[in-house]
C-alpha cells in the first residue's frame, strides 16, 4: 500500500466538548501521523470555499454556520491508506447509523454534528489539504 495524505477537521463540536486528545490518539494508534496540525477558527469565506461543492444543496447555509460557530482542528494525516482508513475510522455521516467503537458513533451528537470530517477520495484530499495548508507548513 502507498502512503497517503488526507485531511481531517475535528469540528466545532468536537473541539467544545474536549474530544481533541481522543481522536488524535485514534488516528495515531490506527497508523495515522498528524504531519500538520492547527487549531482554528475558520472565517464564512473560508467555510464558504471548503464546502463550495455543497452550495447548491439544502443543507449548505447550516453547514458553514456550524463550522464557523467555534473553533476547530485542521489536520493533514500520513500514513498507508490514509483516506479510507481516515474514513472508517470516522463511521457513518448519521452517528445513529455508524459502527460502534467509531469517532461518530462515540462522540457525535446528530448528522450535523458530526464531530469530524475527513476526505473522501485521494484527489479530494489533495485539494482540501492544499486549500488549509502550505507544503512548507507539512513535515513528516
Amino acid at each position: 500500500m502507498a502512503i497517503e495524505r488526507t485531511l481531517s477537521i475535528i469540528k466545532p463540536d468536537g473541539v467544545k466538548n474536549n474530544h481533541v486528545g481522543e481522536i488524535i490518539a485514534r488516528f495515531e494508534k490506527a497508523g495515522l501521523k498528524p504531519v500538520a496540525i492547527r487549531r482554528q477558527q475558520l472565517s464564512q469565506a473560508e467555510a464558504e470555499g471548503f464546502y463550495a461543492v455543497h452550495k447548491a444543496r439544502p443543507f449548505f447555509k447550516d453547514l458553514v454556520s456550524f463550522m464557523i460557530s467555534g473553533p476547530v482542528v485542521l489536520m493533514a494525516l500520513e500514513g498507508e491508506n490514509a483516506v479510507q482508513k481516515n474514513r472508517d475510522l470516522m463511521g457513518a455521516t448519521d452517528p445513529k447509523k455508524a459502527d460502534k467503537g467509531t469517532i461518530r458513533a462515540d462522540f457525535a451528537q446528530s448528522i450535523d454534528a458530526n464531530t469530524v470530517h475527513g476526505s473522501d477520495s485521494l484527489e479530494n484530499a489533495k485539494n482540501e489539504v492544499a486549500y488549509f495548508f502550505r507544503e512548507t507548513e507539512i513535515h513528516g
